[in-house]
């Protein structure tokens, strides 16, 4: 099988999978039990559709085991241990830009008015601090957590925490600026 870049849903499900055998409803239960969504965007209706995409690619194998009802479970082949492997090295060594809406709306700055924009900017900061809260809520009730899931949170904690400096110093700047109506 050729080399496949896999989408963030599919490593998520390739991953889970490859730490053990799973059905669809296992995944979901451990992919809440994580606080998963909170990093990768993965609908429970999507889990089925990503594990016939990784069957497909010959990634991972349907069985049905003793008493499981009817559920197929899926286990991890060996091409599928190799492009885990692959994947998770790529996704921890390539810098992959992220596209925030943010920059669309200072893009496009000027189509409002003053306090209009900078209400909006005090907006977001409000946003973030709340998304802060939050996250640092679902850190603390999942505890205790292994040291990569900490990791994990304190990534986009630090996010977070960089994009309200930025919010802090543009929405002060921006302020100070001559506006023309």
């Amino acid at each position: 099988m050729t080399a496949h870049e896999l989408t963030d849903a599919e490593l998520l499900v390739l991953g889970l999978v490859a730490e053990m055998p799973r059905h669809g409803y296992d995944l979901e239960r451990e992919i809440v039990r994580r606080g998963m969504r909170e990093w990768t965007q993965i609908g429970f209706s999507s889990i089925y559709f990503v594990l016939g995409r990784l069957e497909k690619m010959g990634f991972v194998a349907a069985g049905q085991p003793e008493g499981s009802r009817g559920r197929k479970s899926y286990s991890v082949t060996s091409a599928g241990g190799r492009a885990l492997r692959r994947q998770t090295l790529a996704a921890l060594a390539t810098y992959r830009p992220v596209y925030s809406s943010v920059l669309l709306g200072m893009m496009h700055w000027p189509v409002l008015g003053r306090s209009e924009a900078l209400g909006a900017l005090e907006a977001r900061g409000e946003a973030i601090a709340a998304e802060r809260a939050r996250l640092e809520g679902i850190q603390i009730e999942s505890q205790p957590l292994p040291d990569f899931i900490e990791a994990v949170f304190e990534f986009s904690l630090g996010q977070l925490e960089a994009e309200a400096g930025w919010l802090a110093r543009t929405r002060d700047y921006m302020a100070s600026k001559t506006w023309l109506e």
